[in-house]
């Protein structure tokens, strides 16, 4: 269903503001999807078939690379985020120690090889990195670094300063990974202008299928990677696998759409916090530079469970932080990093997707308000 699905009135409308868990599928993407889905062959084939095949492949390599202007032999297709992540960390990160930010998605916090050495770095109430702590864990060792940090947060939407770490990355001879995933597609990111030195990417975070992403490393190609599995050789020997090129092919053209026609959400998320802080809600991180259509609404003296409740009634679907948490509530990492203790089970997180209404905004709000100024909890939770 999209985020303003009008039914009748046995189906009523349904508000989807769960962008940064998924997208809902564009168009664009959908129609080359189903197109690549038409093709009988594997790209690694050598007949017709394959190299039709191998055609659109290399098509979608071209598009992304050229998006974030790196080499497009250094695009290396992988399942989504969570692998292009973890093959960064295994792959670039040998025999380096890890810095890894404190509100970094799980996929990064967990993801370094068994036995390496991880320090977490804090963040500023805002949740922007201390850089100042960054320089001292960077002089800390002559061992070199990997530094891992979001470019925007995806329960906060926070932006950490990358040219700036990017920057103390270079003088201490650190490589920088940086997790793009709720970025890409929704602000224009250079590899080589942001001195980084790989980027994971997601398609469904942008409005492509599931089941693919990429990760992007900078230099001259093709870059050195140690692979996590071989399989066939897939991705010039640094993915094995075949590819799931009716989901890269629909990542590609979500990208296309969202670069072409780009939306600022920030108008309609601000009129949402509003509506919100009035009703007694806290936005966390709202000092510090966010993505346009993300918000983190703390409401005082509820339960973030209850609050998905109530607002699930309400045919209003938003989410507690994450959603790659097997289904389960629990408290935020990233706004207990924040400083925000207990109150960090009493977040949620709206996220506009691309299509998102001005009358989904004031169906959240009120239902927002109906929920925060009521006088009786709901379903016994509180």
């Amino acid at each position: 269903m999209t985020a303003s699905a009008y039914g009748s009135p046995s189906q009523p409308r349904v508000v989807y503001l769960d962008a940064n868990a998924t997208e809902p599928l564009r168009p664009q993407a959908r129609e080359a999807l189903l197109e690549a889905a038409e093709l009988e062959g594997n790209p690694s084939s050598v007949h017709r078939a394959g190299r039709m095949a191998r055609a659109l492949l290399e098509q979608a390599r071209d598009t992304v690379a050229q998006a974030f202007e790196v080499a497009p032999l250094n695009c290396i297709f992988t399942s989504g985020g969570t692998e292009a992540n973890v093959l960064a960390m295994h792959g670039l990160g040998q025999g380096r120690r890890f810095l890894v930010g404190a509100t970094e998605h799980d996929a990064v916090r967990k993801g370094a090889p068994v036995g390496a050495d991880v320090a977490v770095l804090p963040v500023e109430a805002s949740g922007q990195v201390k850089l100042d702590c960054l320089e001292q864990a960077l002089a800390a060792s002559d061992v070199p670094a990997f530094v891992c940090l979001m470019l925007a947060n995806n329960e906060t939407g926070v932006l950490h300063p990358v040219a700036e770490a990017a920057a103390l990355c270079a003088r201490y001879g650190a490589h920088l990974h940086v997790d793009a995933v709720q970025a890409a597609g929704r602000m224009v990111f250079s590899v080589p202008h942001s001195g980084v030195g790989s980027v994971a990417i997601s398609g469904h975070k942008m409005g492509g299928p599931k089941g693919a992403g990429a990760l992007l490393l900078a230099g001259p190609a093709p870059a050195r990677l140690q692979p996590l599995f071989e399989g066939g050789g897939q991705e010039q020997g640094r993915r094995g696998g075949t590819q799931p090129l009716p989901a890269i092919a629909g990542l590609a053209a979500a990208l296309s759409a969202s670069l072409q026609s780009p939306r600022d959400l920030s108008g309609l998320r601000n009129t949402l916090e509003e509506a919100a802080q009035k009703a007694g809600a806290k936005v966390c991180g709202a000092q510090a530079p966010r993505l346009g259509n993300t918000s983190s609404l703390i409401l005082p003296g509820r339960k973030a469970q209850t609050q998905l409740m109530r607002l699930d009634l309400a045919y209003i679907c938003v989410s507690a932080g994450s959603a790659c948490s097997s289904g389960k509530v629990a408290y935020s990492h990233v706004l207990q990093a924040m400083g925000f203790g207990e109150q960090a089970g009493e977040a949620i997180r709206v996220s506009l997707p691309w299509n998102v209404q001005e009358e989904d905004i004031h169906h959240f709000v009120q239902a927002y308000e109906r929920m925060a100024q009521s006088a009786t909890p709901a379903l016994g939770l509180e």
